[in-house]
């Protein structure tokens, strides 16, 4: 069960509009730092008396493992109602409406009412989070003026507030938007699911190119099919219906102890091997002492090159241009150094998603004309 204890505010050390992080001193005298969202909590000051979540810590989680206040007792809660009339986290005590783009109230209803193909937009398709910054900057390395949106499913945390690496992200231009699916919630465009979003980022933001992941918090169980990145495999399929380009960021881990993560993971395997079209793009990174080789090898013993197109790609180039900025995303503690083929997977299915704009095989370049969210 969850662990709900009562506490009050000793520092706030975190203020953003969408998120605040707090000190707070628990009954028991001892200290938890936490999380708030200014929308479900309204303003929370120090001293105030606050109901926080303690669950994450108790469990000893790693992204999770803080306390998140549900309940200011001290103030006067959120505003109220806000625009829209969709509402997310539904049926739970935190069910929150937001104004999705495509709903009868949205002034993009009748841009999207009819709208089933994103016309050749190139998808890339994570299966972490972390690699969000690695894709885009592959992108924008190869192509600087490609419009990158960001499409952050539910498998994960849900507020995208929570992402302090998305935050990074927007604010050194690597993304340009950001929208929510299913519950997730908190981007800039709200949308009802995977394949409405894919079409609002194409046709209300004009996107050229699209990232999707879960937000933080992927999980795995050590089994054959219970971990949050298979739903790769579905993302993939819904880019190649709805006419776009499906590519698939490899995950891969030569450092990693566990055998079915070492090398490419199973988790890849798997989501390329359940999808149920075929024809997704596969960027292999460049990497050294023959392990391309075996990423290949993995790839095609498992019967993946006969329905994906392997190519490989040189990722450098992109963590070259991550690293200009100043962002240093990790995964599990580890960063770019530690486990540099993670990332220059990534790096790879940004550029290969950029040069399919770049070919022509692409149509989405931008050319600034009408609306952009």
């Amino acid at each position: 069960m969850a662990a709900f204890r009562n506490g009050v505010v000793t520092e706030l050390f975190e203020d953003h509009a969408d998120l605040i992080r707090v000190r707070v001193r628990l009954a028991d005298a001892s200290e938890v730092e936490a999380s708030g969202f200014p929308r479900m909590l309204g303003p929370v000051a120090v001293g105030d008396e606050v109901v926080v979540n303690t669950t994450g810590i108790e469990l000893g989680l790693g992204t999770g493992g803080e306390a998140f206040i549900l309940w200011n007792l001290s103030g006067v809660g959120p505003s109220g109602p806000g625009e829209g009339h969709i509402v997310k986290l539904r049926y739970t005590p935190w069910q929150t409406e937001v104004p999705a783009v495509e709903a009868q109230e949205s002034p993009h209803h009748d841009a999207l009412v009819d709208v089933d193909s994103i016309d050749g937009l190139p998808v890339v398709v994570c299966g972490l989070h972390s690699q969000i910054a690695a894709v885009a900057a592959g992108i924008k390395a190869a192509t600087p003026s490609a419009r990158v949106g960001y499409l952050m499913t539910d498998g994960a945390a849900l507020p995208i507030a929570w992402s302090r690496l998305v935050r990074d992200l927007r604010v050194s231009g690597l993304i340009d938007v950001t929208a929510t699916a299913g519950h997730a919630f908190g981007g800039e465009l709200e949308v009802v699911n995977v394949h409405s979003g894919l079409a609002a980022l194409a046709h209300v933001s004009l996107c050229d190119v699209v990232i999707v992941a879960m937000g933080p918090g992927v999980v795995g169980t050590g089994t054959a099919l219970g971990f949050t990145a298979l739903e790769q495999s579905g993302i993939l399929d819904a880019a190649g219906v709805l006419g776009g380009i499906p590519v698939a960021s490899l995950r891969i881990n030569f450092s990693d102890e566990r055998h079915r993560h070492q090398g490419l993971s199973h988790h890849s395997l798997t989501a390329l091997r359940m999808t149920a079209r075929d024809g997704a793009v596969v960027p292999v990174p460049v990497l050294a002492d023959n392990r391309s080789k075996l990423v290949t090898d993995a790839l095609e013993g498992a019967g993946i090159g006969g329905r994906h197109h392997l190519i490989e790609v040189d990722g450098a180039p992109g963590l070259e241009y991550l690293a200009g900025r100043d962002i240093t995303p990790s995964s599990m503690g580890r960063d770019v150094h530690q486990i540099p083929e993670l990332f220059l997977a990534a790096a790879a299915a940004g550029r290969a998603a950029a040069e399919r704009l770049a070919t022509g095989e692409g149509e989405r370049l931008a050319t600034g004309e009408g609306e952009r969210l």
